[in-house]
């Protein structure tokens, strides 16, 4: 199982790939250099600076997590992680 800062590096430049962005376009909130650094796993982020990166993706935060945990771990369904989010915030 991968480290979860490589996780959410990998999960974070797809969601920005998908969406047709750069690491310029996220200059009002991260340096190209600290955006590279967390999507090659070096560093990890706030998660203020995980509410930042993802306002300007234009998705909720919690995506972002949960892109995440299915980087993490390849084997699990986006349907059950929800379900066991569902579950925990009963």
């Amino acid at each position: 199982q991968m480290e979860v800062k490589q996780a959410f590096g990998l999960a974070l430049r797809a969601l920005r790939i998908s969406r047709g962005l750069t690491q310029e376009d996220f200059a009002l909130v991260s340096s190209r250099t600290f955006l590279s650094s967390l999507e090659r796993g070096i560093k990890g982020a706030t998660i203020e600076k995980v509410d930042e990166l993802a306002g300007t993706i234009g998705v909720h935060p919690v995506s972002v997590i949960v892109a995440c945990y299915l980087k993490k771990d390849p084997d699990i369904k986006l349907e059950d992680l929800l379900e066991q989010v569902r579950s925990d915030l009963r």
